[in-house]
């Protein structure tokens, strides 16, 4: 297991951002686990322009496989006094791989206080649960699950997800990384499971300024709309251990079978 935060200890940092390696333990089949893309990606973004307000949204775009050595460039597209907005963009041997543009915007005064997102419908799993973590060789060997099997659809994941190893990452940076780690919910319709499906694109939306939680877990929803034609869109959400929400995601799915 490389945690995280190893691989961004031992990158190389350029004016635009830095030089890394995907570990072999970070990748799924050809490619790079997404959420360790996109969380490299966020890291080079909050590197390259001094004192950022919070994260309050990434689009994220898998454009193509990313294996071995990595490029990520970061550039400022616009700062005004309270929004900034950046663009990274990870670059391998085979080109470029992944672009996300994140939005970071200070609190505002606000005459408005409205809340009603749905609070996290399970609690975290006690501490004598029987864990999953995957293979040495799979990105899933770097996460902790327990899923909650009751109650979900056809195509719907709830699943508590942590890093192993989470210490010293700045929270959205560990919150990308962790947020795209459930399998597409449409996997769970197919009858031959080795049929391969491929994230298209990613849009979260943070609904607090100071994610934070307790012993690392984070629950993770998924539910596929619809999926038909090779084709497949879910909605996803994110809560703490305390049931707070913390994010709300859209993506689209490639499925090739």
């Amino acid at each position: 297991m490389t945690p995280l935060a190893t691989i961004l200890a031992e990158a190389v940092r350029t004016e635009t951002g830095f030089t890394s390696t995907v570990h072999t333990d970070w990748m799924q089949g050809r490619t790079a686990y997404g959420g360790l893309s996109a969380a490299l990606a966020l890291q080079a973004a909050l590197e390259v322009e001094p004192d950022l307000p919070p994260l309050r949204s990434a689009q994220v775009a898998f454009i193509g496989p990313l294996a071995g050595p990595i490029t990520v460039t970061a550039t400022k597209l616009r700062r005004g006094r309270n929004a900034a907005f950046l663009q990274s963009d990870v670059t391998s041997e085979a080109g470029l791989g992944l672009r996300a543009t994140f939005v970071f915007m200070a609190p505002l005064a606000s005459t408005i206080a409205h809340d009603a997102a749905k609070r996290a419908p399970v609690t975290p799993p006690p501490a004598e649960a029987e864990l999953y973590t995957g293979p040495d060789d799979f990105f899933t060997g770097n996460f902790n699950f327990f899923d909650e099997k009751d109650g979900t659809g056809p195509a719907e994941w709830l699943r508590w997800a942590r890093l192993r190893d989470h210490a010293g990452l700045h929270p959205f940076v560990e919150l990308m990384a962790i947020g795209d780690a459930l399998p597409p919910a449409a996997f769970k319709l197919l009858e031959e499971k080795r049929t391969p499906l491929s994230s298209l694109n990613w849009q979260i939306n943070f609904q607090t300024a100071a994610p934070a939680t307790t012993d690392g877990w984070w629950l993770l929803h998924a539910n596929a709309d619809t999926a038909r034609d090779g084709y497949s869109t879910q909605r996803m959400s994110i809560w703490n251990a305390a049931g707070e929400p913390i994010a709300e995601a859209m993506q689209g799915v490639a499925i090739f079978g």
